[in-house]
């Protein structure tokens, strides 16, 4: 069998296999996308036990499967194996996640006994074959390609105390513990190992840590910098001069190809790289090359500094926008001077991305991280690895090395440095609009309130074109850099055609109505789980989000689609949601929801909904040590003052007052006002004692409850402590120029200016509390937060928790209490952003998550967008909260 084997040669190998052993009988065989899956017909499944995973290459994984299923059709203990040869490569990639690489095959067996033979048995068979160390579990022997972990062996997952889907295991009490898949073998403590102590067990990363570790007999290891799958990179000391350097590491067969070379032969890439530009500044100086157990190591000079993509996030946030526009500008001019540079001397980069740029505390540029660079002269390693949104679409499709890829990146990277971001221009379907017309586009949309000079749009455009052989050079760049009038007034940007809003809006309602899946699906409507996988029927990441917003359109539109579509989700939600009892928080828990399908049932008059959705509202709540809105006591509370107004229904004011008390009893004082603390009962224990001042999780959502719950139940005190929360944020804001930002935590630096932690979500607070107190203080710092949000526009993702959508709909109360229509309109300039970046998909319109995928969910997604725009269209209130001021 050769390397080039095709998915159906490895299904063959397994049939060719079955036949010999006349198996056929005795095993049921399962397929899917990812995995082939074999399980004896007399098998008593197991929940839970000592699992065995066999790792190979995408070259040695036709020999490995053929000698383990010698092995594994003999036995009966049920196996998978990864189906196809594609899919062992996706499981060795440099960025696979370090807790699921290299497993290629995994055993399942019957019994601890049946674990220890089998793990003998397969190391035996496949001893002399190459496959990657598979980090999440204990090797069997000095370089096997069997390991061993404890682990569940069905799909049995629960909700974590932060609302999170997680796998999970039993402890001999029965209590579920969470079945934690990282990059180190961490078995738990009760479970006894079936297996020879062929190798010292693994030290804690915390007492390893402690000690220094020498390599290459000169390098001493002060700390990791980051972990990925293809090894570390450390900072450290060169013994030998005491000079600082960093190191890093390439592990055995990541990202093997069809030749069977791997990472380690792209760091020797970059060695000959780095010693080809020694001398001239532009990067690191090389010190030594070495092995180390096995791995391959690369020393280099460290150079000081912080990467260009950290640099721009942070020297705007410390000098605020005008400051940081002449800079940026100085900084593109060194970005064209460092291609060319490199370009000069044969070298061609191939990953020129802000992350493998550094600024020196000077303000000067160094190239690093030249693993894919190629001299002249050179065989480039085959590869399509790149950095999507930096690399030219030919460098991800191999093409040959070429500069012009190069001057792709150039363009993406001074857009970043300029604009703040590249727009993440997701596949469409039917591909008509060319990419360097959308990028156009969104420039144009961008430079609504944020106008670069004449000429540098043009650049950016010029640099990033379709066609390789149309692109400007860094000469060209360089050129019309150079007569750019920095001082220039602001010039009027292009304004999309009125009905482009219009249809998308219309895009997303047919998304939102074509995807949903009621049916044998585990959730309603297709999400990100890229951050994490919540309750399907949730605010957050669930169905009651969606939901939500396709009600509130149907009242505004009349959409004659909508009313099946509202009644079918409200009671698919309605069938997972148990009334016995509901976890606390409003995006997280079950009275968000209630308020999702309360909503839905007067929309299409459902009294059997509406019942549904009162019985889960007035379900007694979870014990929580939360406080905030997203998973704690105020959200409960600010969804029962919902129903309070919608119903009249006592007990929610009853509700309302119970959170209220709570809250009470449980605020701290804090330097200038009040606070709420993580409790010390939190399930992270990292945060207990953390004084969160953003709307989702700390003192701004905490106090916007307590003013409604003053309004509820005239209760002074509440308003006496929503004031105190306010003299809170007033203290801990940071002035930059004439925009005001807070901290993540009192004392630290300025976070983003979104709804989760920082401006949008704070000023959504003062706006409301301007309102109930007239104190001008806070109405002043409420306006400099949209003035926050507006700097920051091109900058942000999408979404409603850390996004456009919600900082548009911020500006929008901003512009409902202080009746000035300038905060309307940049709240337009915020939707037509947003509409800028948009992906048709026949008749669908999708959006990119801040991680680059797709969701319809409330707080990244598609339901999230559309409630904003919706609201630039419609005067209306803002979802989840209980009116505007005004």
């Amino acid at each position: 069998m050769t390397s080039h084997a095709t998915e159906a040669d490895l299904e063959e190998l397994l049939r060719q296999a079955i036949d010999s052993t006349g198996g056929a009988a005795r095993w049921t065989t399962d397929t899917d996308d990812m995995w082939c899956r074999l399980t004896p017909r007399s098998a008593t499944p197991r929940a839970q036990g000592w699992k065995l995973h066999v790792s190979a290459t995408a070259a040695s994984a036709p020999k490995v499967l053929t000698r383990a299923l010698d092995v594994l059709l003999r036995d009966a203990s049920a196996f998978k194996f990864a189906r196809s040869l594609e899919q062992v490569g996706a499981l060795n990639t440099r960025a696979t996640p370090r807790g699921s690489s290299g497993k290629f095959i995994t055993v399942y067996p019957r019994s601890d006994t049946d674990a220890a033979r089998l793990a003998l048995a397969l190391h035996t068979a496949t001893a002399g074959l190459d496959g990657p160390r598979i980090l999440s579990d204990q090797p069997y022997a000095v370089n096997s390609l069997v390991h061993y972990r404890y682990g569940a062996f069905v799909g049995r997952r629960r909700l974590s105390e932060e609302g999170l889907l997680v796998w999970y295991i039993e402890d001999p009490d029965g209590n579920p513990v969470e079945d934690v898949r990282t990059g180190q073998y961490a078995p738990p403590a009760w479970a006894v190992s079936p297996f020879p102590a062929t190798l010292p067990a693994p030290r804690p990363a915390e007492e390893a840590a402690k000690d220094p570790v020498l390599l290459g007999g000169r390098f001493a290891v002060k700390e990791a910098i980051r972990y990925t799958n293809k090894g570390g990179v450390y900072r450290g000391t060169d013994v030998t001069t005491g000079a600082p350097v960093v190191i890093k590491e390439a592990r055995p067969h990541v990202e093997t190809d069809a030749s069977g070379r791997d990472v380690r032969d792209w760091l020797r890439a970059e060695a000959r790289a780095l010693e080809e530009l020694g001398g001239t500044g532009l990067a690191p100086e090389p010190l030594a090359v070495f092995e180390h157990a096995g791995h391959l190591f690369l020393a280099q000079e460290e150079i000081p500094g912080v990467p260009l993509r950290t640099w721009v996030a942070e020297h705007f946030r410390d000098v605020g926008a005008e400051r940081y526009r002449a800079d940026a500008l100085t900084q593109v001019g060194r970005l064209i001077d460092l291609v060319a540079a490199a370009h000069a001397h044969g070298c061609v980069l191939r990953d020129f991305t802000p992350g493998n740029i550094m600024v020196r505390p000077d303000g000067e540029l160094r190239l690093i991280d030249l693993e894919l660079a190629v001299l002249k002269g050179d065989t480039p390693l085959p590869t399509t690895v790149g950095t999507p949104g930096y690399s030219a679409p030919e460098r991800l499709a191999d093409a040959p090395v070429s500069p012009t890829a190069d001057y792709y990146s150039l363009g993406a990277t001074a857009c970043l440095v300029l604009m703040g971001k590249v727009p993440h221009l997701l596949p469409e379907e039917p591909a008509t609009r060319p990419a360097d017309q959308r990028l156009a586009a969104w420039l144009a949309a961008a430079g609504a309130g944020h106008p670069l000079p004449d000429g540098l749009p043009d650049m950016i455009l010029g640099l990033m074109r379709d066609d390789p052989a149309d692109r400007w050079d860094p000469a060209a760049a360089r050129a019309v850099l150079r007569a750019a009038d920095r001082t220039s007034p602001p010039r009027p940007a292009a304004t999309p055609p009125p009905d482009v809003m219009a249809a998308t809006v219309e895009g997303i309602v047919n998304h939102l109505v074509d995807t949903m899946a009621p049916k044998d699906a585990p959730r309603l409507w297709p999400v990100s789980t890229k951050a994490g996988e919540t309750d399907p029927c949730t605010v957050q990441q669930g169905a009651a989000g969606v939901l939500a917003v396709l009600t509130r359109y149907f009242r505004l539109t009349g959409d004659p689609r909508l009313p099946e579509v509202i009644s079918t989700a409200g009671h698919w939600i309605a069938d997972r949601t148990d009334t016995r009892s509901a976890r606390p928080g409003l995006h997280f828990g079950g009275r968000g929801t209630a308020w999702a399908l309360y909503e839905a049932a007067r929309a299409v008059d459902d009294r059997a909904l509406r019942d549904h959705a009162m019985a889960l509202a007035l379900a007694p709540q979870q014990p929580t040590p939360s406080h905030d809105i997203t998973h704690g006591r105020a959200g409960s509370g600010l969804a029962a003052a919902h129903l309070w107004h919608r119903t009249g229904d006592p007990r929610f004011a009853d509700l309302v007052t119970e959170a209220a008390d709570r809250l009470a009893a449980e605020a701290r004082p804090a330097p200038n006002g009040v606070s709420w603390p993580v409790p010390a009962e939190s399930a992270v224990a990292t945060e207990a004692g953390k004084r969160y001042l953003g709307f989702a999780h700390g003192t701004s959502g905490i106090g916007y409850f307590l003013l409604e719950a003053a309004a509820v139940t005239d209760r002074r005190d509440y308003l006496d402590l929503a004031l105190a929360a306010g003299e809170e944020l007033v203290a801990a804001v940071v002035r930059v120029g004439g925009a005001a930002q807070w901290p993540t935590q009192a004392g630290d630096v300025p976070t983003a200016p979104y709804w989760c932690h920082g401006a949008a979500g704070i000023g959504t607070f003062l706006v409301r509390l301007w309102r109930a107190t007239g104190d001008e203080r806070f109405g002043e710092l409420a306006r400099a937060a949209g003035r926050a949000v507006a700097e920051r526009a091109p900058r942000a993702p999408l979404g409603q928790c850390h996004g456009l959508a919600g900082n548009g709909d911020f500006l929008l109360d901003l512009a409902t209490a202080t009746g000035d229509p300038a905060h309307h309109a940049t709240a337009e300039d915020l939707a037509r952003l947003i509409t800028a970046e948009r992906a048709h998909r026949g008749s669908h319109v999708v959006f990119p998550t801040e991680y680059g995928d797709v969701s319809t969910g409330w707080s990244d997604g598609s339901a999230g967008i559309l409630a904003f725009l919706l609201r630039t269209r419609h005067k209306d209130s803002r979802l989840w909260t209980i009116q505007q001021p005004g």
